[in-house]
């Protein structure tokens, strides 16, 4: 049944915008090798292969300082969202690292049964597992100071593998979120609007509400992932790090969110630190998050490097969190639709505003090649059924818009908060909403003014059109149509 209203509510979508996004990519079945990265000045550099989850062979690279005085510590770097990301992507973190003392393993990221519709962070956890045990073998490599590093998505990942095995010695996270990935993709894709001067139900009703609606089709992968209760479960020391400028995940929300659900689990071994003029990564940026440059904020290696040294000798921190910094707005809790709200239930609408204000129109079309002549019981309709078919689905094409954007979004000129577009659609649903009351009005009347029997055809046709435009007035509040 899920499968169906997903591939339903995808077809819509395909039609609406004629887009590809809907269509998972071709899996692979194994992971190519990239070519060998060379040693940067003063390091190692070997290439490794190990098995990930379902036996997938995994390839990568250990850096290491090429002098060092015994064993050293160890930590492979999970990366963040995207198939088959290549090792290279974060070649400047594993090389700055390794600078510091640290056997540094990156690799390259799995395609196979990873899409835009379809993830798993459990098996990218063994994925990372896989790629601790390899590096806990290297010659050179202390087995018992290895730990996991984890970028944007790999803060939800490498938590997840840390929870499962005692081989991990610590959690490094950059960018990461103690909230589900929806609640986050929110506050990121209405970030990208906020800063384009849109307020108000666009934001707090459209799209919230259609990233549910996604979620629900199986179109958001991992949507209500429970992160907190994965922190809960942590026992490694942690140290959490975000830039002050980070535009995809709200810094100030998630060190608290991080450290009550570790408290909660009676873990107090954790330390936060905050990086001004610093992205998403932890990169410098020289316009507030807008680009990120190459470099490493000052200071963000030498931490990760005195931190990892502390806390694999025994000297672990005890509740260490900076105070985050200031963030423009806060994110929000998003749950599962109720089930008045479910995809079947919003499919189901959006079939009956179609069927009930195109047959209106067509009902007339038809009418007039047969050269018949039926009186309408009041011109209000015609509004009513242009104005409601227009609402709807100018609403969704320009939510689907917004959303192929991504965090780049050009709204349309903007007036008072409101898109141009997005006050269009308000005011054709507001024009839909009072030819329905004009309808219904216009039928009392004839019924009990005139006394005169209106034809069974004609009654059916208003009565299905009205049927759309009673239903259009809740739809349209909960998709914030009809809401300032």
């Amino acid at each position: 049944m899920k499968k169906a209203m997903t591939l339903a509510l995808a077809l819509v979508a395909g039609v609406l915008l004629g887009t590809s996004w809907l269509t998972p990519a071709a899996a692979s079945d194994r992971i190519a090798a990239s070519p060998r990265i060379p040693a940067p000045s003063g390091l190692t550099s070997t290439d490794v292969s190990f098995q990930g989850f379902g036996g997938l062979t995994l390839h990568g690279t250990v850096l290491s300082p090429a002098r060092s005085r015994g064993r050293v510590p160890g930590v492979v770097l999970v990366t963040g969202s995207g198939a088959g990301v290549p090792r290279e992507h974060l070649l400047t973190e594993a090389t700055q690292f390794a600078r510091r003392g640290l056997a540094v393993l990156i690799y390259d990221k799995r395609s196979e049964g990873y899409t835009d519709l379809r993830r798993s962070f459990s098996e990218l956890a063994d994925d990372a597992l896989g790629a601790v045990g390899a590096l806990r073998a290297r010659p050179g490599v202390d087995p018992a100071k290895v730990g996991l590093w984890g970028l944007s998505e790999g803060g939800w990942v490498a938590p997840l593998a840390a929870s499962r095995s005692a081989d991990v010695a610590f959690v490094i996270v950059v960018g990461g979120n103690a909230m589900s990935p929806i609640r986050q993709q929110v506050w990121n894709e209405t970030s990208g609007l906020r800063r384009a001067g849109v307020s108000g139900s666009l934001l707090d009703h459209a799209k919230r509400n259609f990233a549910r609606l996604g979620a629900d089709a199986g179109l958001f992968a991992e949507a209500f992932f429970d992160a907190e209760g994965v922190l809960e479960r942590v026992r490694q020391p942690l140290l959490g790090i975000w830039g002050e400028h980070d535009l995809q995940t709200p810094p100030a929300d998630n060190p608290p969110r991080f450290a009550r659900a570790l408290r909660r689990g009676g873990n107090t071994h954790y330390t936060f630190r905050f990086f001004p003029n610093a992205d998403h990564g932890a990169h410098v940026t020289p316009d507030g998050g807008l680009t990120r440059g190459e470099a490493l904020a000052p200071g963000y290696a030498d931490l990760v490097g005195s931190w990892v040294r502390d806390v694999t000798s025994g000297r672990l921190p005890d509740a260490d969190a900076a105070a985050p910094p200031a963030q423009d707005h806060r994110s929000t809790e998003i749950s599962p639709s109720p089930w008045w709200a479910s995809g079947w239930s919003q499919l189901a609408a959006f079939a009956l505003f179609v069927v009930a204000f195109t047959a209106y129109p067509l009902t007339a079309l038809v009418r007039r090649v047969r050269g018949r002549t039926v009186r309408p019981v009041t011109r209000w309709a015609r509004l009513l059924a242009g104005a409601g078919l227009m609402a709807v689905l100018g609403g969704f094409v320009y939510i689907f818009y917004l959303m192929a954007a991504g965090r780049w979004p050009d709204p349309g000129p903007v007036l008072a908060g409101r898109p141009l577009p997005w006050l269009v659609v308000q005011g054709l649903a507001v024009a839909a909403v009072a030819a329905t009351v004009a309808t219904v009005a216009a039928w009392w009347r004839t019924r009990r003014g005139t006394g005169e029997a209106v034809p069974a055809g004609e009654r059916v046709r208003t009565g299905l059109l009205l049927t759309g435009g009673v239903v259009f007035v809740p739809w349209a509040v909960y998709w914030g149509l009809l809401v300032p």
